[in-house]
């Protein structure tokens, strides 16, 4: 879209400071949602705004830069800059720190107080903390069903990750369908078959995974990933099969209880916890495992199945939420809670060559509908429709 002539191109207002302050998660997907939509966009300008960047962050360079890009960093840290909007309920708009926006979008399930009868757009990931609040501290619950109805009602538009997710804000919430929009993430072109084996070999030797064969998973360590289950489903594999089981990801709420599972099990030493992993080593230590498994009970997208997909490995998920819609049918799906069948359905597609090799086919085809550059496109023309709906 062209601004007409002597009238100032429209600004977009993003809250990224999820990108500046999450290695993995939604701020991984912020990061990438908000790269892809200032490449295709260089006719709009964007006012990016985080609050004050911690110490040590997550990835190198987190804000993406572009003539059109303006940056603006709250004096505070994101504690006390949510403590202000969200406990207190002091109405300081964003714009104190972006300046004038002609749209605001917080992709981050909280919307901040915005000046002006501006249209406003709010991301909803998931309403895990309403189906599993014990997967969640007490504290977090409180605070999120507080903070996210009020948000959704707030926003002008919202959007979801998935169709289960929409079903989640209109069953729950009560929102209206034509309030929400689903856009689906996709996956970096960073995430390819990794054939160079010096590379495989590196990687393995930084993370300390050794030499066996190795089943893989990645996320941030809660309960909600359901790794539990998994360590417990994985103590029959690793009595009859030389793999490993490598798990990948921070240390997230109530991660201890992970942790304990595997001494519970005897599974020291097969069972390893490599902690939060950079970005660029994510392609091999897909590349390297004999198959990707994901047991979550709840999701608002699964990024990770697509990552695995795209980087040439079978995969073995829950078929809980939202994840049938990411997999399709490229991957083998269980109920997240039938630990035989998570246990049986390994041990069999760790010895089926044949069978995991068509799943790789199938996972190359399905990955490939779903890309960054397709979402901001979608992300730009809703842009676009709202302010347009506003008289911008």
């Amino acid at each position: 879209m062209t601004a007409a002539k002597g009238r100032q191109a429209r600004k977009i207002g993003i809250d990224i400071t999820s990108a500046v302050t999450q290695g993995a998660g939604i701020g991984r997907y912020t990061r990438e949602l908000v790269s892809a939509l200032i490449e295709l966009d260089s006719e709009s300008s964007y006012a990016l705004f985080s609050a004050k960047q911690p110490a040590q962050l997550p990835i190198p360079e987190p804000v993406p830069k572009a003539p059109n890009v303006t940056y603006y960093e709250a004096p505070l840290g994101e504690r006390w800059l949510y403590r202000i909007w969200y406990r207190l309920n002091l109405p300081v708009p964003v714009q104190w720190f972006t300046g004038r926006v002609d749209l605001f979008h917080s992709p981050d399930f909280v919307l901040p107080p915005v000046r002006g009868d501006i249209p406003t757009l709010l991301t909803v990931h998931d309403l895990s903390f309403l189906h599993f609040p014990d997967t969640f501290t007490p504290a977090l619950v409180a605070y999120l069903n507080k903070v996210v109805p009020r948000s959704v009602q707030r926003a002008t538009h919202v959007l979801a990750d998935s169709e289960a997710t929409k079903r989640d804000l209109i069953t729950h919430y009560r929102t209206p369908p034509e309030k929400v929009t689903v856009l689906y993430s996709g996956v970096s072109d960073l995430f390819l078959p990794e054939g160079d084996k010096r590379r495989l070999q590196a990687v393995r030797d930084k993370y300390g995974i050794g030499e066996r064969p190795y089943v893989f998973s990645v996320s941030t360590l809660q309960p909600r990933k359901n790794y539990q289950m998994l360590i417990r489903a994985f103590r029959a594999v690793a009595a009859k099969r030389p793999h490993n089981l490598i798990i990948a990801g921070g240390k997230g709420w109530l991660y201890e209880q992970i942790v304990a599972e595997i001494a519970r099990q005897g599974l020291e030493g097969r069972v390893l916890l490599t902690g939060f992993v950079d970005d660029a080593d994510l392609p091999a230590l897909y590349g390297g495992a004999s198959l990707f498994a994901y047991p979550s009970i709840y999701e608002g997208f699964g990024l990770p199945l697509l990552e695995a997909m795209a980087c040439g490995v079978p995969v073995l998920n829950s078929n809980a939420s939202c994840l049938p819609e990411v997999a399709g049918d490229a991957t083998v799906q269980l109920p997240p809670d039938e630990l035989q069948a998570w246990s049986e359905t390994m041990l069999t597609l760790l010895d089926d060559a044949t069978k995991r090799a068509s799943m790789v086919a199938a996972g190359f085809l399905q990955a490939r509908q779903f890309s960054w550059a397709r979402a901001a496109q979608q992300l730009r023309s809703l842009y676009t429709r709202l302010l347009s709906e506003s008289g911008v």
